[in-house]
């Protein structure tokens, strides 16, 4: 028996208009959940006209023209874009009649190229029992009619299977949400025999190492440990009614292991190191779940993803802007403090669930209004952005020849310390914006 998709309402409409503004075909992503039972769609989004496209109104008529990079890119920055719990979980083409028979090979050619690009940038495995079923959703631009596949993305001998594609309304208007804010202190040592310090390849093991600990946290919620078979609402009252959004908010709390059980045993090793990266700050994390009856591990899992995404992605936005705006040679950067991009949310219509990005300090409203219409293909009015306020960050010096090297490291961390404190501060008074994220990253070099 095939898997079963309930899908927002809207979701249909939207179908249905890009049908007839877009021809000969268009190409998108469906952005949902996946769980043991059902799987969940919440938005469509089409996939962005390249530039050249824009400018000269050009409509390709070959479905072999489909632009793959194009596509797995935008699948990725998306991806960027969507809090814990949420996922790219399938594609689909609206064509004409005529090019109905070559579209499911598109489908599944576009399926296997955007989990491949996906999974590179994850830092987290999926575990065993995970849903890897990926829907490809083909519509007649003509008749409407709707043909919805899936393909397990874990074999990629895997062969096309029915699936149910049912519109739901106010599918995802009361879903539960899980809020952490995780205090991060990641220190990267540089070796000294490495000839040149690739600071993005080294972050990146940095965090995959930090990420392992995130996996083996142990994690309260609303103040208790939980079971990870029982059900997350277990012993709380359920919200009624589906008409209208509405979040259940879980308040939860990470406790990082200090160390491992008695049974593993760890070496120390002393190495030479010329540098060094350190990652401080404390990040707002969020992950949605699913009404229908969730299990407490369900619920984990995907704020654990949401905490790792988010510093992870964050890394990379940096790294990309440095190579933007200094040249491409900046991925070595000398730089001493850095301020990573912070988070910020703005709701769905029509639902409890909202979205997510980053923006850097300078950045106006305007321009993230631009992103999500781009990326998303949804219009935000600058009042729904909820970010943190503005809070000054120390800009660390390098060390000047006439001046202790140690002394002034000494004073570059109390200054630093001294200024977390007071942004966690403001954080914490800042009760209204609980989106807020501070953060920083150093480079400190010998």
């Amino acid at each position: 028996m095939g898997r079963t998709y309930f899908v927002e309402e809207a979701i249909g409409q939207y179908l249905s208009d890009l049908s007839t503004k877009l021809k000969p075909y268009v190409t998108g992503l469906l952005i949902g959940q996946c769980s043991p039972q059902r799987d969940y769609v919440i938005r469509a989004v089409r996939t962005p006209p390249k530039e050249e496209q824009k400018e000269d109104n050009i409509s390709l008529s070959k479905l072999a023209s489909i632009d793959e990079e194009w596509i797995t890119t935008h699948a990725s920055q998306v991806a960027q874009m969507l809090p814990g719990g949420l996922l790219v979980l399938g594609v689909f083409i609206i064509a004409t009649p005529e090019m109905s028979k070559d579209s499911q090979n598109a489908l599944r050619k576009l399926i296997f190229s955007v989990e491949k690009s996906l999974t590179k940038r994850r830092l987290w495995k999926p575990s065993e029992e995970e849903v890897s079923d990926r829907a490809a959703l083909q519509i007649c631009s003509a008749t409407k009619k709707v043909v919805c596949r899936t393909y397990d993305v874990q074999d990629p001998k895997s062969s096309a299977k029915p699936a149910d594609w049912k519109y739901q309304s106010a599918l995802s208007a009361s879903w539960l949400a899980l809020d952490c804010t995780v205090n991060v202190n990641i220190h990267i040592p540089l070796l000294a025999t490495s000839p040149n310090h690739d600071l993005e390849k080294y972050t990146k093991n940095g965090l995959n190492r930090w990420s392992k600990q995130i996996e083996n946290s142990v994690f309260l919620i609303n103040g208790q440990v939980k079971d990870d078979d029982i059900e997350l609402l277990e012993g709380q009252k359920k919200l009624r009614g589906n008409t209208q959004s509405s979040t259940q908010f879980s308040d939860v709390k990470v406790l990082t292991q200090l160390s491992q059980g008695s049974s593993h045993r760890s070496t120390a090793t002393v190495q030479v190191c010329s540098a060094s990266i350190n990652l401080k700050g404390a990040v707002k994390c969020r992950a949605y779940i699913h009404n229908n009856k969730p299990k407490v591990k369900e619920a984990i899992q995907a704020l654990k993803r949401d905490i790792i995404n988010t510093l992870s992605d964050r890394c990379e936005i940096l790294f990309e802007d440095l190579i933007i705006n200094e040249g491409p040679h900046k991925k070595n950067f000398e730089r001493e403090y850095h301020v990573l991009p912070q988070r910020l949310f703005v709701p769905v219509a029509g639902s409890s669930v909202m979205l997510s990005d980053y923006k850097f300090g300078d950045e106006a409203a305007g321009e993230i209004q631009e992103r999500f219409v781009e990326m998303l293909d949804q219009s935000v009015q600058a009042e729904d952005i909820h970010i943190a306020e503005e809070i000054n960050t120390v800009n660390v010096c390098p060390v000047t020849d006439n001046m202790d090297n140690t002394r002034q490291k000494q004073l570059t961390k109390a200054t630093l310390l001294l200024k977390l404190q007071q942004n966690m501060g403001v954080v914490i008074a800042a009760a209204v914006a609980v989106f807020a994220s501070i953060f920083s990253f150093n480079y400190f070099s010998d």
